[in-house]
């Protein structure tokens, strides 16, 4: 019922091939420490603003270095391995935003396509249309793990809470966030949305993040984590550079979570009605 998980920070550039090494040398200091679960940030091939740039790095799955390196990886250590996110050159055109869970064969258990797009306005003049380059997924799924049920989330995600309910009531005792953070949204909102998840649900979160100032300009919040049910935050990394984040996951406390707060079995259907207003002297209806 117990396991160690890590959480991989990187600081991701331009280039897939630099960071594919990057990422197996992190990877394989994780499994050096015990980690059977381990997981990669957000966009772990790539991180590039510009368009033109990124079409020219992508790949479709079969042919993608970071899943090949992650397969291989996987198998060779003899560990759990989930790519939080990579871009995926797709059929039409368009880019998936997509996740992988390789298993200690090597083989692929799951992936997963980011659901929702972060198009915002923000502050300080940043601009972000995921919607005009991703297409967004549509379907949450949870691995049966041998050592718990992994639910899937990528970054903007984690501001849906009904996608972690959902995962939650149909069995997750783990929820996934990796994430490339803007410094701006991390600072206000990163740990207290991944806390309020962890909470609200009686789960454990991991949530490996980019961190610092990356090749094509953009800065990112990094301070990946692991958080425990009941919200407390067991291990973290600072905001730039690269880190490995490990914690143990006792499962059994998820159950105790439960037992303690059971508000997925307290939660009621209702209907919902507005009010108008009554204008000035007058009576509602």
């Amino acid at each position: 019922m117990s396991f160690k998980a890590a959480a991989i920070q990187m600081c991701s550039g331009v280039d897939p091939v630099k960071n594919a090494a990057d990422m197996a040398r992190l990877v394989r200091d994780a499994a050096s420490q015990g980690a059977i679960y381990v997981q990669t940030p957000e966009m772990t091939g790539a991180v590039q603003k510009d368009r033109p740039g990124l079409r020219a790095v992508l790949r479709d799955e079969p042919n993608d270095i970071i899943v090949k390196t992650a397969s291989e990886l996987a198998k060779e250590l003899g560990i759990h391995l989930h790519i939080g996110s990579t871009a995926i050159a797709l059929d039409d055109g368009k880019i998936a935003n997509r996740g992988f869970l390789f298993g200690p064969d090597g083989k692929l258990i799951n992936r997963y396509d980011k659901i929702h797009m972060f198009d915002v306005d923000l502050d300080n003049g940043e601009s972000w249309r995921e919607s005009a380059v991703y297409r967004p997924g549509s379907e949450a799924r949870i691995a049966s793990l041998p050592f718990a049920e992994l639910g899937f989330s990528i970054c903007y995600d984690v501001r849906f809470p009904q996608l972690f309910r959902a995962q939650a009531v149909a069995g997750a005792e783990v929820m996934t966030v990796p994430a490339a953070f803007t410094r701006q949204t991390g600072e206000a909102h990163w740990e207290i949305l991944l806390r309020a998840r962890a909470i609200e649900n009686g789960m454990f979160v991991i949530a490996a993040a980019q961190a610092g100032k990356h090749e094509d300009g953009r800065e990112t919040f990094g301070h990946s984590m692991i958080i425990d049910p009941w919200g407390k935050v067991l291990a973290s990394a600072g905001g730039t550079g690269e880190a490995v984040v490990i914690a143990e996951i006792d499962v059994a406390a998820v159950k105790s979570a439960h037992d303690k707060i059971p508000n997925l079995k307290n939660a009621r259907e209702f209907s919902l009605e507005k009010i108008a207003t009554p204008a000035a002297g007058g009576v509602a209806a």
